[in-house]
């Protein structure tokens, strides 16, 4: 009798925790979901999304809603906020750099997550560019600063979690950041 008990407690457990587990995403679902909040959010924002960076040299302009899609990751989107000054001293992957970000969430009413990371005069996130391992920095962030190529540039990049911090990519939530970079001397 008692074995009975314990067979039927367990069978009601497993059965209990198959309805829970059923009742969740996968993760194909929630990437679809994910997608779909990007896509809302550059149709809302009023976004052009571009395959190629404007030619500054031969006078074209980027748009204040101007985005470039990046290589190697679907849904990650890059803007050039800061003026071109071809003067700038250029970024090459190795450079150790200094970050400021914001990040903002996707949502229609979103407020800021995150604000700058320091004020101006405090210590910024250092990293190498290029080293996507490091824990204070996503892969995202490296893409974006390499194609913005240029200390003191400013840029908005939209982030898929597929390119963003590990707990980004474990909850599968995008965001919107927010970088100033400059080159450590």
């Amino acid at each position: 009798m008692k074995t009975k008990t314990l067979t039927l407690i367990a069978l009601i457990t497993v059965s209990i925790c198959m309805l829970i587990s059923c009742k969740g995403q996968t993760y194909s679902k929630q990437i679809k979901r994910e997608k779909k909040k990007i896509e809302n959010y550059i149709s809302r924002e009023g976004i052009r999304v571009l395959r190629n960076a404007p030619d500054v040299k031969n006078g074209e302009r980027w748009g204040e809603k101007d985005y470039i899609a990046l290589d190697g990751y679907d849904y990650l989107y890059y803007h050039l906020t800061s003026p071109v000054d071809s003067t700038a001293t250029p970024l090459v992957a190795g450079d150790r750099i200094n970050i400021r970000y914001r990040k903002y969430g996707l949502d229609a009413y979103t407020d800021t997550i995150s604000y700058w990371t320091t004020d101006d005069g405090g210590d910024p996130i250092t990293l190498v560019l290029g080293d996507a391992t490091a824990t204070n920095s996503c892969p995202a962030w490296h893409l974006a600063i390499l194609e913005m190529g240029r200390s003191g540039y400013e840029c908005r990049i939209i982030c898929p979690s597929t390119a963003g911090f590990t707990n980004d990519n474990a909850s599968v939530t995008p965001y919107v950041y927010d970088l100033k970079v400059t080159k450590r001397p």
